[in-house]
């Protein structure tokens, strides 16, 4: 039988999950972008040497508006850095920019799970619209098959983001055997620059465990309607 009490656990468990997330990355972004690093290279200077050293010197790295609005556009071949990240001589902009520029890697080697990625994108980005109304009408309809469909639908959604970590977790990678061999850090810089790109990554571990909860909780309430 479907309890109130355990959908309402599940859903503050939930944002329990991403509010923890959220503080841990910006708690480490905020302490690293007040530390210099030795070598005092730019985001924007580390990110030009890898790309030109990795035959990439086709790839434009732009500063965009924003707070962490760090990413790599991959139609436009641009890799865009945040003002702080692309001006910035710190630990967090060494780090961030050499995450961008390991997902212009990951194009150019063709490493599978983008690929992947790609290809379920479309279907990630209609389930997780069309589910959501499809749900709604099943509730305000009471068609439990409906509800059932867009569950399946918002399957789709959480099926891209468990595809996401590994291809998050080998930017990361990528960006830091790169900031080691360039030596754009020294160790203790390094170690510095990990556990940002580790409280990174957990935002989406986070994303992931949350999706996991919401379609629980939609399945608990679809099997307390098929007992009725």
């Amino acid at each position: 039988m479907y309890s109130i009490g355990l959908d309402y656990l599940i859903f503050f468990i939930s944002i329990g999950v991403t509010l923890l997330a959220q503080f841990f990355v910006s708690s480490s972004y905020s302490k690293y972008k007040k530390v210099n690093t030795k070598d005092k290279k730019t985001g924007f200077e580390v990110a030009r040497k890898i790309l030109d050293d990795n035959g990439l010197e086709d790839i434009y790295v732009v500063e965009v508006p924003g707070n962490l609005t760090d990413h790599y556009d991959p139609r436009r071949k641009t890799i865009r850095l945040s003002r702080d990240i692309f001006h910035g001589t710190t630990i967090a902009a060494n780090a961030v920019a050499a995450h961008e520029v390991g997902h212009a890697l990951q194009y150019k080697e063709g490493y599978t799970p983008i690929k992947i990625r790609n290809t379920i994108l479309p279907l990630a980005n209609f389930g997780s619209r069309a589910g959501y109304i499809i749900i709604f009408i099943s509730f305000i309809l009471g068609l439990t098959k409906f509800l059932w469909l867009g569950i399946a639908l918002i399957g789709f959604m959480l099926l891209f983001q468990l595809i996401t970590l590994p291809v998050e977790f080998n930017a990361s990678s990528r960006a830091k055997k790169q900031l080691k061999k360039y030596h754009f850090l020294t160790d203790g810089e390094l170690d510095g620059a990990n556990t940002m790109l580790s409280a990174a990554a957990m935002t989406y571990v986070a994303s992931v465990l949350t999706a996991i909860l919401e379609i629980l909780r939609l399945i608990l309430i679809a099997n307390s309607r098929d007992g009725d």
